[in-house]
């Protein structure tokens, strides 16, 4: 039975925990926070109930894996899952407005036949096809593998771009703002684009064509919701691990990772107590500080990307009034000018017209009663530093114009309004450590290797990576990725490739 430290209790760190114990071995999780979950979080006011991470689960493949290995109670038996349906609600700039069903490739082409004219389903279901391809060329090494000593190969993009006529020479789409504006050839499509790449961090100008990935895996697995709220996901993932016996010690902030002999050897807490272990496994964003000689780079050598990562401005609003029965759960408002509003988000300042996605869960557990409702507010923003979040005018600023917009998906959004709370980047980085309060992207291919994130295994024996932060990346799915392959490796040895 080895001994296990795990440094931090978010989905990932806790998916390795879990795997790790039903495996024989003695884990203990080190969390600085009081409670397990990570950005998983909740909010709770009079009888209100807010996510405050992510508000829905895609690639619900990975969860059930979980459940399925560490005991005998299914992910169904332990959370409420539903498929939301439509898939979401997208309002453009020029008053436009679709709905696309949920993991229905023909329904969301004849959606946006309908709703954007006679071949823009065509020209969207062209580009799903050319997502799949890049899927199926990438899937394997991307997100079921330990990142490969040869990742190198990962740098060239697997989306097959169509060859466009450009300035007397063909070329071929690269980015996924070329996508829009060479594939899809339609402002809205390519609004739609932008924000499946905007949701999750990644600056449509530079993110590499085979973010194509993501509105993929979207709408071909499906978007679903967990009544009670996705807090309730990281509750059953927690109490899987206590379950199985794993430890957690919460208010207890590691300070530097012990070195021994050359390899990892156990986690040093502030205060100066150190807990001895034959193993570490680190699941929160890796820096020098924290472990000998600075050695936080995947053996491979991808190392922790620099510079700003965006975080995420969220306004919880408690309502008066009932929800409508039409209501969608999920309403993207796009960006009256999404150029300027990468400028903004990339650039460190504020948005003025910013994308906004509204979630109007239809579940009595996050309201008082049937005659109010609790809706959330989401934008993606640039981090904590760049901007002053902790400033109260720009905070209301911000908050104020995400309401405003909101109100084209929620009727009389404004006047219904109970109670408002706004959480920003700096909440994100006081509660999370994660710098900036930054929200890790999910890896992708191409760009030479530019998304990639550090491989699982380090240059020092005995630690391992796990979590957003690292191979392959953020995102719950990816996440929870992250949490299997360190379990692999550490049982199986330095020669796991992937469960077949």
């Amino acid at each position: 039975m080895a001994r296990i430290a795990v440094i931090g209790a978010g989905t990932g760190a806790m998916t390795a925990a879990a795997r790790l114990a039903v495996a024989g071995n003695k884990v203990t999780v080190y969390e600085r926070s009081a409670s397990y979950g990570g950005s998983v979080g909740r909010h709770e006011h009079e009888g209100f109930v807010f996510d405050t991470g992510p508000g829905l689960l895609h690639l619900p493949a990975v969860q059930r894996d979980l459940f399925v290995k560490t005991g005998k109670e299914s992910l169904e038996q332990c959370v409420s899952l539903t498929q939301v349906d439509p898939a979401g609600r997208h309002l453009f700039a020029d008053g436009t407005a679709v709905s696309l069903p949920n993991a229905s490739r023909a329904g969301v082409a004849s959606a946006l036949d309908a709703a954007l004219g006679a071949g823009a389903g065509e020209r969207w279901t062209g580009f799903l096809e050319r997502a799949r391809d890049a899927w199926d060329r990438s899937r394997r090494p991307l997100l079921e593998e330990p990142l490969r000593a040869d990742h190198q190969v990962l740098g060239r993009d697997p989306y097959p771009a169509l060859k466009q006529r450009r300035l007397l020479r063909t070329r071929q789409a690269a980015t996924v703002a070329e996508i829009g504006a060479w594939e899809l050839a339609d402002a809205r499509l390519a609004a739609l684009l932008d924000g499946y790449a905007l949701s999750y961090g990644l600056d449509p100008r530079t993110a590499p064509a085979s973010a194509a990935l993501l509105p993929y895996m979207e709408q071909t697995f499906g978007s679903w919701y967990v009544l009670g709220g996705m807090r309730e996901l990281a509750r059953a993932v927690y109490e899987r691990c206590v379950a199985r016996r794993v430890e957690f010690v919460f208010g207890a902030e590691v300070v530097r990772v012990v070195e021994k002999d050359g390899r990892a050897a156990g986690v040093e807490l502030t205060g100066g107590e150190v807990a001895e272990a034959d193993r570490v496994v680190l699941g929160v964003r890796p820096h020098a500080g924290l472990v000998p000689g600075g050695q936080v780079w995947g053996a491979d050598d991808v190392p922790v990307r620099a510079g700003s990562v965006p975080g995420r401005f969220v306004v919880l609003l408690s309502l008066r009034g009932a929800r409508e029965a039409d209501a969608v759960h999920r309403t993207v408002v796009h960006s009256a000018d999404g150029a300027a509003e990468q400028e903004a988000v990339f650039g460190g300042r504020v948005a003025a017209h910013p994308t906004v996605t509204v979630l109007r869960p239809d579940d009595p557990a996050t309201r008082p009663d049937e005659a109010h409702e609790a809706v959330t507010l989401t934008a993606t923003v640039a981090p904590q530093g760049p901007v002053d979040w902790t400033d109260p005018a720009v905070r209301q600023r911000f908050a104020d114009a995400l309401i405003e917009r909101a109100g084209a998906a929620v009727p009389g959004l404004r006047e219904r309004i109970l109670h408002t709370e706004i959480r920003t980047p700096a909440e994100t980085e006081a509660e999370t450590g994660a710098e900036g309060g930054a929200v890790p992207p999910p890896a992708l291919a191409g760009a030479q290797g530019a998304y990639l994130h550090p491989g699982n295994l380090t240059r020092l024996p005995g630690l391992h990576l796990a979590g957003g932060w690292s191979h392959p990346g953020g995102g719950l799915a990816h996440a929870g990725m992250s949490g299997t392959l360190v379990a692999g490796l550490v049982v199986e040895g330095d020669g796991f490739r992937g469960s077949r």
